[in-house]
């Protein structure tokens, strides 16, 4: 009998030497690259900061200054490009204050912006009122620009649905008013200015209160004029700086951006650790509003 006859008396496979383990070897474990997802990390973070300091990025408003067209709780976007870019365009105010902007445009007069006050970090959202070279004054309320009455129609009042972010307390002005819904709303009463440029909004207008008045201003170059749709609760170009106001004109290179749209709101009643919370807090109908005024046909 031949060698293979033996291998195959014996119950060995054919062709395969006796005495090696056939078990493939284990691959050793990959060992994380922390480093490398260190780095990973970084270039995400930075693409992020420079899309929101460049590109657009999202405002949250938190206060009632921009009622009726804003709510305090309304999350929007801004975009940092119509007008150029300065030391306030970067997400985070860490550059000195610098005067000019880069590739830079004045706004239109009611364009809603950002702006950072003179000596804060914090950043405010006003309408564009006055440009450089304007003369402005408002007697009882009634603006002027340039010597001529800004137009003002008396319009229903705005039913706004009450809830922690609008109590319609003293600080929104308004009062309560139940309806046949079973809901409470804060009736306001609401006038609409058309500017000269034929670009109207709504403001809200209490009666007279001191912010209703102020001499003639001339705009000086490269600054704006900015003030608050809701007229007689907002701390704009008429309030002192001291009183937490803009101070009179504001330099243009502090300007942040211009609010495009509302993406949603949130009505103040959502808990953080309640998830459910979250969707039942959000106001309906807000979603995609256009912050941008009305054009004249």
């Amino acid at each position: 009998m031949t060698s293979t006859d033996d291998a195959l008396a014996n119950g060995e496979p054919q062709g395969v030497p006796t005495g090696v383990d056939e078990t493939p070897p284990v691959p050793a474990k990959k060992q994380t690259d922390w480093w490398g997802e260190a780095k990973a990390i970084f270039w995400l973070i930075l693409a992020v900061l420079a899309f929101h300091s460049f590109v657009a990025k999202p405002f949250y408003i938190p206060s009632e200054s921009m009622m009726p067209g804003l709510l305090k709780g309304d999350r929007l976007v801004v975009s940092k490009f119509p007008y150029g870019w300065s030391w306030v365009s970067p997400s985070f105010h860490v550059l000195p204050p610098l005067h000019g902007r880069l590739l830079g445009r004045m706004p239109e007069r009611g364009d809603v912006v950002i702006v950072t006050p003179k000596g804060q970090t914090s950043d405010y959202i006003k309408r564009v009122i006055g440009l450089p070279g304007d003369t402005l004054e408002m007697i009882d309320g009634q603006l002027f620009i340039n010597g001529k009455a800004v137009k003002r129609e008396r319009r229903g009042d705005s039913m706004i649905p009450v809830d922690p972010n609008v109590p319609c307390d003293d600080a929104t002005g308004g009062f309560r008013e139940p309806e046949k819904d079973g809901k409470t709303y804060c009736r306001l009463p609401i006038v609409r200015e058309t500017l000269p440029n034929g670009r109207s909004y709504d403001t809200i207008d209490l009666g007279h209160t001191e912010v209703d008045d102020f001499a003639k201003q001339v705009i000086p170059a490269g600054h704006v004029w900015l003030m608050g749709d809701n007229r007689d609760r907002s701390a704009d170009s008429r309030v002192p700086s001291e009183n937490l106001g803009l101070g009179g004109p504001v330099p243009w290179e502090n300007l942040g951006g211009r609010a495009e749209f509302i993406t949603f709101s949130y009505d103040g009643s959502s808990s953080y650790w309640n998830p459910i919370s979250w969707f039942s807090a959000l106001r309906g109908g807000r979603a995609g509003t256009s912050l941008h005024p009305a054009e004249a046909k």
